[in-house]
């Protein structure tokens, strides 16, 4: 078993509560959230549970006291968006919870991806009238401010100079691949970050003109079928940043406008997912029980790993990993 020095060990930890404390209120003031407490455990088959790309199988639970089974959340996408209904909130507010979820087909365990997920998973209500690019493009800019923050925050605690660019860079997925048609998705990244430090990539999952997907996106949460302007498509997109450490690109955030029972409906036949329709939850949706939101998730562990500049996510959470994976100490 491995020592952990420990004064640095705590100083980690402390700087990491810190930091975590500190970008959650931010996030909650500057796009006027409540955080509450979110849920472990969803009924199989009411279409709450969310399908990621669509692959993802989740961790099925049986209760001795529940005759239904019961799946471990994979993200909190269509849970807060019927929270927000229930509730009734008004428009231009939403909530925020610390999500906690098992991933379980993760394709490898890396220095960057865990069994385990912990990520603010945020949901706003807006009108339908505001779905559009910019607005997109406003809130991203909103929450890329929480992070700077954050960021100067941790560089002042560590002596440091920030690690992110006072701006934020939008580029479509589709532009992306025509400038570099050679490239994979991944390389596409790695060198839109490289080059401007911090990216925020519109529109994840759909269709690119070559009959690509530049990465899977679930039909039914994110718009990104939607045109937005000059002749592209989509309103979501990821949030990435050039991590000097890995010196590689680095993903932070996912997030888009929600789809509208329209939208949903166009996607779900995009994805030959109509059977889905018969779930409570889109039911909910198509019969406009649902607000209009915009929402996403954005990665604890990574935002810390990548602050701290920390080479493995596994030194800055406590998780599961291959007997034979070498996690530096700190």
């Amino acid at each position: 078993m491995k020592k952990l020095p420990k004064e640095a060990f705590i100083q980690d930890q402390k700087l990491i509560q810190q930091a975590k404390s500190f970008f959650l209120e931010k996030l909650c003031q500057e796009l006027s959230l409540l955080e509450v407490q979110a849920p472990i455990l969803t009924f199989q088959g009411d279409g709450i549970q969310d399908d990621l790309n669509g692959v993802e199988k989740p961790v099925a639970v049986q209760s001795q006291t529940l005759s239904r089974p019961l799946e471990i959340v994979q993200s909190l996408a269509k849970w807060k968006r019927q929270l927000l209904a229930r509730s009734d909130f008004d428009i231009g507010t939403g909530i925020v919870t610390q999500m906690r979820a098992i991933r379980p087909d993760e394709e490898a365990l890396t220095e960057r991806h865990s069994l385990y997920v912990d990520q603010w998973d945020w949901e706003k209500v807006m009108s339908t009238d505001e779905a559009s690019l910019d607005y997109l493009k406003e809130t991203v800019e909103t929450l890329y401010k929480a992070m700077r923050a954050t960021d100067q925050l941790v560089a002042s605690a560590m002596q440091r100079e920030p690690l992110l660019p006072a701006e934020i860079t939008f580029i479509q997925s589709e532009e992306l691949m025509k400038q570099y048609p050679d490239l994979s998705p991944s390389q596409r990244e790695y060198r839109a970050c490289k080059e401007y430090g911090a990216v925020f990539i519109i529109g994840i999952g759909g269709e690119l003109s070559d009959g690509t997907i530049h990465d899977g996106r679930a039909p039914d949460y994110d718009d990104w079928s939607s045109p937005a302007e000059d002749g592209y498509y989509g309103l979501n997109g990821d949030i990435l940043v050039w991590n000097p450490v890995l010196e590689d690109a680095f993903e932070l955030s996912s997030m888009g406008i929600r789809v509208s029972p329209e939208v949903m409906l166009q996607q779900l036949q995009i994805r030959n997912c109509e059977h889905r329709l018969n779930y409570l939850w889109h039911q909910q949706l198509m019969a406009g029980h649902l607000p209009q939101t915009i929402g996403g998730g954005i990665g604890q562990s990574r935002l810390m790993m990548f602050l701290l500049q920390k080479a493995h996510i596994g030194q800055v959470q406590f998780s599961v990993w291959p007997e034979e994976l070498e996690i530096p100490v700190l």
